[in-house]
């Protein structure tokens, strides 16, 4: 089985394959109306054959996709993740410029008919010249470069929304509101108004994007979805039956807390002091759906919401850093690695029935 972490990521490049392979398909389309009946280029000479085309030139540039999309992914990403989007745009389209340069050569290479033998020739040269001083070349690389810049728009968009919520977007999946039911887990930051006067907001807002970017591949790791950061709150999100299996929500906690752990020397060293977290867990039924018109977002309705994050309101009524609700520990499959502990029942605040609460070790 793909571990999530794979998967995520096979999901984020994909993308750049279907974009080039729809965007070659239209341009193979194009160049055999404007060529009509010809056999061959105008400005080399070569010979013209559609059905190679269609083939070799969507095959090269799906290739050429996902060799962006894990530039983009794996490198880029993180390269460049203090770097505002002008400055991007300037260095990685430098280095696809020369990716394109070697691609159009194949390309042109494919449409050499004896190529060995034509290497070896002055006029085989003499014709590669004339093409990339032709406009055509000029047409294509324009072409080429207008892709590029819609992949990378695409990549800062999906980067800001985040994958599921963008392709959620495009496929409508919550065009119309659906009920579903998911476990949610309210994180908070431990005296983080303390910090944020110790440090001043500048640095304190720095630590923060440090201290959300190590608390993200557990995130991934474990499959939940990030539905909200709220100061220095962060909400994760999982389908009830994902977030159930193996206890993953729970293992995304403790795996959390172990990413910090690694991490704290780091953080004494840098800003004199190791930042921790409390949270809260609780399941139910929401409402989720599509809202907005100046700016669209895909949100949860329903009480479970309020709820999860009053039972982490209590953590410090109960000094622990970890509030289940009794409903979800009713769900999850506990075993040996987990003391389950109650804490007592408590009424919520705005709830008339009471809630018996659990904490984990």
């Amino acid at each position: 089985m793909i571990k999530p972490k794979y998967k995520r990521n096979i999901m984020r490049i994909l993308p750049f394959g279907i974009i080039w392979l729809i965007f070659s398909l239209i341009y193979t389309i194009l160049e055999r109306g404007l060529l009509g009946n010809l056999n061959f280029y105008p400005s080399s000479g070569n010979e013209y054959i559609f059905g190679r085309n269609i083939i070799v030139i969507p095959l090269l540039s799906v290739i050429f996709g996902i060799l962006i999309g894990i530039l983009e992914i794996l490198y880029f990403n993180k390269r460049f993740l203090n770097i505002c989007f002008s400055k991007k745009i300037l260095y990685k389209s430098s280095v696809y410029l020369l990716i394109i340069l070697f691609l159009l050569i194949v390309i042109f290479l494919t449409t050499v008919n004896e190529m060995p033998a034509a290497i070896s020739s002055k006029e085989f040269w003499l014709v590669m010249w004339a093409f990339f001083n032709d406009y055509s070349f000029l047409g294509i690389l324009t072409y080429i470069s207008c892709i590029i810049l819609i992949t990378q728009f695409y990549t800062e968009v999906s980067e800001s929304m985040g994958t599921g919520l963008l392709s959620n977007f495009f496929l409508g999946k919550y065009y119309k509101p659906v009920e579903e039911e998911r476990i949610f887990m309210f994180l908070d930051m431990k005296s983080s108004t303390q910090i944020a006067e110790k440090l001043g907001h500048v640095v304190y807002f720095q630590m923060l994007q440090e201290y959300f970017s190590d608390l993200s591949d557990p995130v991934i790791e474990y499959s939940g979805e990030i539905y909200q950061y709220a100061g220095d709150e962060m909400i994760i999100s999982w389908r009830l039956e994902k977030g159930l299996k193996n206890n993953t929500c729970i293992r995304c906690f403790f795996a959390m807390k172990e990413s910090l752990l690694r991490k704290s020397a780091g953080y004494k060293e840098k800003y004199g002091v190791a930042p921790q977290f409390k949270a809260g867990l609780h399941c139910g039924k929401v409402t989720t759906g599509e809202i907005g018109v100046l700016k669209k977002e895909i949100i949860f309705t329903g009480d479970v919401l309020n709820a999860t994050a009053r039972i982490e309101g209590l953590c410090n009524q109960y000094h622990v850093d970890i509030l289940l609700s009794s409903l979800l520990v009713e769900k999850l499959d506990m075993n040996a690695h987990y003391k389950v502990e109650s804490v007592g029942k408590n009424t919520l605040r705005g709830k008339d029935e009471q809630f018996e609460l659990f904490t984990l070790n």
